[in-house]
């Protein structure tokens, strides 16, 4: 009997100890986040459109309003066709300055830029504030392990 204690003990310990690193993990945030925020989002944008890239910023600005700016990290990462959002002279351009001067960081996938390039011949202008990603899909895993919750509008 002593021995079943004794492992469930240990279970207990051992459990304890994940639950910890898991909320150090996720309390950590992104390099650069502001001090306060409690609630974290990536809106994932990989289809092209404007109707999408409109709900993807209106998402944005809902969620700004509801915890607001200092209470929430947004991060909206565009792969695919929905790098399209973040092209230089996108009609959205001042809904997107807008939620920018908000703190909502807006990251392109480079390995798309770079196949438009390569399809097209020719150069793919972006948005200047952009962040730079190698790689869309893997920034949203990125923000996913530092507690960001992920939503694809």
């Amino acid at each position: 009997m002593t021995a079943i204690r004794c492992a469930l003990a240990v279970l207990v310990v051992l459990a304890t100890v994940q639950a910890h690193a898991q909320s150090a993990a996720t309390d950590a945030g992104m390099p650069g986040e502001p001090a306060f925020v409690e609630h974290r989002l990536t809106l994932q944008l990989s289809d092209a459109g404007e109707a999408k890239q409109s709900m993807v910023l209106n998402v944005a600005f809902n969620v700004l309003k509801a915890y607001g700016p200092d209470k929430v990290a947004i991060d909206v990462v565009a792969f695919g066709p929905g790098v399209d959002l973040l092209h230089d002279g996108n009609p959205n351009a001042a809904r997107i300055r807008s939620l920018m001067a908000q703190g909502v960081h807006f990251d392109v996938c480079m390995n798309t830029v770079a196949t438009i390039e390569r399809e097209t011949g020719k150069p793919y202008p972006l948005n200047l504030d952009a962040r730079k990603v190698d790689a869309g899909i893997v920034q949203i895993m990125t923000l996913a392990e530092h507690g960001y919750t992920t939503v694809r509008p």
